[in-house]
């Protein structure tokens, strides 16, 4: 997918965009972390995480490169890609899933039924199905972001680029009259990240720097060739 073509897509001043540089990427998972804390997303135990219940909305993913004894391992953060034509989005019967003006794969929480549709027909497996009602213990409940809810069993969740620090920043922009800054919004992810591989903006904005990375020729986009138009785009390592 082109700039032109993003910015083609919505009217809205805003379209927000992913850059992730996998020569930068070293494994180490903090961004997996960083997004549980920032999204109250649960930890389910050992037990439940070898019965495929894990809740994680973002992933590393492991692929190796060349033929022993010269390996290469490429590390590749897997989030909800924010697809224009989102595959998840036409098979929902509450409509809990949409896409919003800012390009945004968006999950309303209190309509989704639990059907698990969404899920069956996202390509990346980055949907979450809420299978048990998560509990922290004391003084575990502390530690929760109360920006965010806390969802309860039978419904379908993923990553929003969260979603809560977008608001923030917008209405404190609104509040002082003028555009969010360019790296003024910083997803949880990319903000823990320690080779600064994650990188977040407005991509309808030429001068951002997610729109400048975007423009690079190691640029391309998971399962292009299906045209899902997605919003986080991955930079080609060892070139």
């Amino acid at each position: 997918m082109t700039l032109k073509s993003f910015n083609d897509k919505h009217d809205n001043d805003y379209h927000w965009a992913m850059v992730i540089d996998l020569d930068c990427c070293d494994g180490c998972g903090a961004c997996t972390i960083a997004c549980q804390a920032e999204n109250n997303v649960p930890t389910v135990g050992e037990e439940r995480a070898y019965d495929k219940r894990t809740m994680s909305w973002l992933r590393i993913e492991r692929y190796f490169e060349g033929e022993w004894p010269n390996l290469r391992v490429v590390f590749l953060p897997m989030l909800c890609q924010q697809c224009d034509k989102a595959p998840c989005e036409p098979v929902c019967p509450v409509f809990a899933t949409y896409h919003n003006p800012e390009g945004l794969n968006v999950m309303v929480y209190n309509r989704c039924i639990g059907t698990r549709f969404c899920g069956n027909n996202c390509p990346f497996g980055v949907r979450k199905f809420n299978w048990f009602k998560n509990r922290w213990e004391e003084p575990l409940e502390q530690q929760l972001n109360p920006d965010i809810s806390v969802r309860e069993k039978g419904v379908m969740e993923k990553c929003t680029f969260c979603m809560q620090r977008i608001r923030r920043g917008k209405d404190h922009a609104k509040d002082e009259g003028r555009e969010v800054r360019d790296g003024e919004i910083i997803p949880a992810c990319a903000q823990t990240c320690p080779t600064k591989a994650i990188t977040f903006g407005n991509i309808r904005d030429s001068k951002s720097k997610v729109a400048e990375l975007a423009k690079s020729k190691r640029r391309h986009h998971l399962l292009e060739e299906h045209g899902l138009e997605t919003h986080v785009i991955y930079l080609k390592g060892g070139e």
